[in-house]
């Protein structure tokens, strides 16, 4: 029995007579006791417009991201180039879940599909409740903008502005709140990441790692359910990058969704759940329970499909 306390500080634990690393096929679910609370249901065509706004909480039992036999082909002078593979993956509300693999893995191409930056050759994308390839471009613009924060390795802040003035863009960018509060709050957020203090400097004038935490703010403007971190730590030193991964550590507490994808072995192997990607497949994942508390359980079993189900449960007082 292994047992921990998960992202918002519940009990859980995991009965599994598999090892903790195992290869896979990989088709994953797992459950959390976290969620957050500003995502609800509704029709595809209508979910770019709901996030936060309505007040409702995403279902725990439903995941936040599911891309479900996801495969994505390139046409290439040498011919086609298959860089995803049928890929399966469903991510809950509140889950920390890293992906690692060597540089042209898929990697790059796996957050574009969820993103709705490309779309697959075949499979279905669905974010938040929503089918995203039934959105057009203004629609998809804007369900981004109110669903996802986006971190980037090379934390693109747009150097003609303030870090305060980068934090506030896409608040303008998606009118969601007041303008006389967007100043506010993106100081507020500077704070929260720690750097409340470089508010009024231009990006060039700070560290890497200050840019990357000011990055981290702007990709919260919004109050997104799910942040979406590529390469996050590439361009770091060993501190700063410690300190971005006990950030979203924090920001998982609080009910996000993460994703970070990196070739960072490492700093995955952190994450409490990690998955490798190799040529455009899941060879392996591995679950990393913390911290051993008490019940109630959650038992990992493997289904006719080898998808790894959730299924909760009542453990023995002992």
């Amino acid at each position: 029995m292994f047992e921990w306390l998960n992202g918002n500080g519940h009990r859980a634990s995991i009965q599994t007579a598999q090892t903790q690393s195992r290869s896979t096929g990989y088709n994953g679910k797992t459950a959390s006791n976290s969620h957050h609370e500003g995502t609800g249901a509704g029709s595809p065509g209508q979910a770019f417009d709901r996030a936060g706004l309505d007040g409702t909480a995403w279902p725990l039992s439903e995941p936040m991201i599911d891309l479900r036999g996801i495969t994505k082909v390139y046409n290439t002078d040498a011919g086609p180039f298959l860089a995803l593979k049928g890929i399966d993956l469903r991510i809950m509300p509140g889950e920390f879940v890293a992906v690692v693999g060597r540089s042209g893995s898929g990697k790059s191409t796996l957050i574009n599909m969820f993103t709705g930056i490309d779309h697959p050759t075949d499979g279905e994308v669905v974010v938040s409740g929503t089918r995203i390839r039934q959105l057009d471009e203004g629609q998809m613009a804007e369900w981004r903008g109110r669903h996802l924060g986006i971190v980037f390795q090379f934390f693109q802040l747009l150097p003609t502005l303030t870090v305060v003035e980068n934090v506030m863009l896409p608040m303008d960018l998606c009118g969601i709140f007041d303008p006389a509060e967007r100043y506010d709050r993106a100081v507020h957020l500077l704070d929260q990441v720690g750097v409340a203090e470089d508010a009024l400097k231009f990006p060039a004038a700070v560290s890497g790692g200050q840019q990357q935490r000011a990055a981290i703010a702007r990709a919260l403007a919004n109050d997104p359910p799910i942040l979406v971190a590529d390469e996050p730590t590439g361009n770091l030193d060993s501190r700063a990058a410690g300190d971005v991964y006990r950030l979203f550590e924090s920001l998982v507490s609080e009910g996000k969704t993460i994703l970070m994808v990196t070739h960072d072995r490492e700093l995955a192997a952190q994450a409490p759940r990690a998955l490798t990607l190799a040529d455009g497949e899941f060879v392996r994942e591995e679950l990393r329970p913390t911290l051993f508390v008490e019940q109630p359980a959650v038992t990992l079993a493997q289904d006719s499909r080898g998808i790894i189900a959730a299924q909760h449960a009542i453990a023995s007082p002992n």
